[in-house]
């Protein structure tokens, strides 16, 4: 067990754990911030995703140790209320059906938005490929990434 001091969502939390562990159950099982979801466990399905130093990794595979003092965002820390602009397309759109994808979907989206603020749709198709929805509202969540692009 090692002490680490994590920096998400622009607050100090302290944890003890092993050193390798996904700092995605750091997350759910120390935290209790849920949003982010375990989907495959193997990097591969996108429900993890959460954004390190700005960037889109998936928690699943990344050890909380290779984490250091950098900083993360889980799509709780999106906004507080809301309203960033990729919670507001993906309401007005109605993207989710089950949802449990739709944490990964976001933190996805608001990484590619970030780096690349007016998307083509090949642009879009490549970033978001990674993340898979079993209910396929993949067109619902190309025209959201479309109108949040516009807020």
């Amino acid at each position: 067990m090692a002490k680490y001091n994590l920096n998400i969502n622009g607050s100090k939390h302290e944890v003890e754990v092993d050193p390798s562990t996904p700092i995605l159950w750091v997350l759910r099982d120390h935290l209790d911030l849920v949003g982010t979801k375990f989907g495959c466990g193997m990097a591969q399905c996108g429900a993890c995703t959460i954004h390190l130093n700005g960037m889109a990794v998936r928690s699943c595979m990344l050890p909380v140790s290779a984490v250091g003092n950098q900083e993360l965002t889980t799509v709780e820390g999106l906004s507080e209320d809301g309203s960033h602009p990729v919670q507001e397309a993906w309401l007005e759109h109605d993207v989710a059906q089950c949802g449990y994808c739709q944490s990964g979907q976001m933190m996805s989206a608001a990484a590619l938005l970030k780096g690349n603020p007016n998307p083509s749709d090949e642009d879009i198709e490549a970033s978001m490929s990674g993340n898979i929805c079993r209910c396929g509202t993949y067109l619902r969540i190309k025209e959201a990434i479309k109108t949040a692009a516009t807020k």
